[in-house]
């Protein structure tokens, strides 16, 4: 298969994995905040959200990761020497974390389907940030990737994310307000 091919599907399916991503850990938030309301609402709510996370999940999600690897690997077993540069370390290690991700991603699901999750709908804003900082490393790695600058953007994104989680801590007390 032509590169440009094999690189375009990849991207694709990775555009495709993050929207699935972003999208899901939100729907987890507004899920938990509905088990807050009033009856019927809550069980109107919750019902809503179980149906609009499982097809997003199963249907948009997990097919475009799977899909994703399948191109990656791909690029991979055609051209092997990717593998002998550094920043394609760091990249698979990223891709290996957003795995871990997608896994507890899946336990999330069940665990909210069958009303056992113990997160807050705080935390859970906390966990909606993890692709975001994992795509801006992996973005700025692969833009950077034939100079050490790459090495102070990721501590860079590591910076961010604490600013992230500083600022989710800080808009649930507005919010409590």
């Amino acid at each position: 298969m032509d590169p440009g091919i094999l690189k375009s599907l990849h991207i694709i399916f990775v555009v495709t994995w993050f929207a699935g991503l972003f999208y899901i850990f939100r729907l987890f938030v507004y899920h938990k905040e509905a088990e807050l309301k009033e009856q019927p609402e809550r069980d109107i709510l919750t019902r809503q959200y179980i149906i609009m996370e499982r097809r997003l999940w199963y249907i948009i999600t997990w097919p475009s990761a799977i899909l994703t690897l399948i191109w990656g690997i791909w690029l991979l077993i055609k051209f092997p020497a990717y593998l002998q540069l550094p920043f394609m370390h760091v990249k698979l290690t990223f891709v290996f974390l957003l795995l871990l991700y997608q896994v507890w991603g899946e336990v999330i699901i069940r665990r909210l389907a069958a009303g056992t999750s113990r997160l807050t709908s705080t935390r859970l804003r906390m966990l909606n940030e993890i692709p975001t900082i994992i795509l801006i490393a992996v973005v700025f790695l692969i833009v950077k990737r034939d100079s050490l600058s790459w090495m102070w953007g990721i501590l860079s994104i590591l910076g961010i994310a604490v600013i992230l989680m500083v600022a989710i801590k800080a808009y649930k007390r507005l919010r409590e307000r």
